[in-house]
């Protein structure tokens, strides 16, 4: 899900199984999948600083889940955001194949940044596949060509009008029917994406969490994204890794963690000050 205020972008996935509670504790695979995505989420978080690369968060989400017997899915990237522009030019990339290890840049993550963090676990292969699901979700691209149908010409005009570059849901177009037959030369040429409908095996189980995050000079700031209850999942598996384990130790804000330290600080040699003028009354 995703909304924008004048071009500035936030987007928010996230997994939840339902009737879940501390009574009701989630168990087996549906606790791993779950615990898996989590945690691979809070790691890339934590790790989203400037200066760091961004096969650092690669590799943090790839240990984090091969410890709950799980893989992430294959080629899913997360994208710098930018106004206007959902899809910038730094991205991280999870799982990647051989080919796709080659191919992808690695970037350095810059301050003042803006990110959607998208983090997909599955209990399978991890490699996503397209199923028959009809495809509603489009995006314009940079690409320019002259179109040759009046239908076509109509539909990209339109979208062009009222979503520039953002995403769009084809069924809130006025007439879904001929919009859908402007979308054939449309994506033939290049001048949209689709996006897929990826599917996994029957009976694996598959974990999102996405959330936007903004580098800001105190460290992190998730602005999206729902409050997970660990406490509602019980999976015989844990993260064994102990830089990985260190890492989730640590606040994702390190300044605000630094800020609260010094005020239970000063709040303990209040306490201590006032004992001392007791004593000595």
């Amino acid at each position: 899900m995703g909304a924008h205020v004048d071009g500035f972008i936030a987007v928010v996935a996230h997994s939840l199984v339902v009737g879940a509670s501390l009574e009701k504790k989630v168990t087996g695979r549906k606790a791993d999948v779950m615990m898996a995505a989590h945690l691979a989420s809070q790691a890339a978080l934590r790790l989203l600083k400037p200066g760091n690369e961004t096969y650092t968060i690669t590799d943090a989400v790839q240990k984090v889940v091969e410890s709950y017997k799980c893989k992430p899915i294959e080629g899913m990237l997360s994208h710098q955001l930018k106004q206007f522009k959902i899809d910038g030019e730094k991205t991280i990339i999870q799982n990647p194949s051989d080919a796709q290890k080659k191919e992808h840049e690695k970037f350095e993550i810059g301050p003042n940044e803006v990110y959607a963090m998208d983090v997909l676990i599955s209990t399978g292969d991890g490699i996503g596949r397209e199923g028959d699901a009809r495809v509603s979700i489009f995006k314009k691209t940079e690409e320019t060509y002259q179109l040759k149908l009046k239908a076509s010409r109509m539909f990209y005009a339109e979208i062009s009008n009222k979503y520039g570059t953002m995403p769009f849901n084809i069924r809130l177009l006025p007439e879904e029917g001929k919009a859908r037959m402007g979308v054939v030369e449309c994506l033939n040429h290049k001048l949209i994406d689709a996006f897929q409908v990826l599917y996994e095996k029957p009976n694996e189980l598959v974990a999102h969490f996405k959330f936007t995050v903004l580098l800001m000079p105190n460290g992190p700031h998730r602005i999206t994204g729902y409050n997970f209850e660990p406490e509602f999942y019980h999976s015989e598996l844990t993260v064994e890794d102990e830089e990985i384990k260190s890492l989730l130790n640590q606040s994702a804000n390190p300044k605000a963690a630094k800020k609260k330290k010094k005020k239970a600080g000063k709040a303990l040699a209040g306490e201590v000050g006032e004992e001392k003028s007791e004593a000595d009354a």
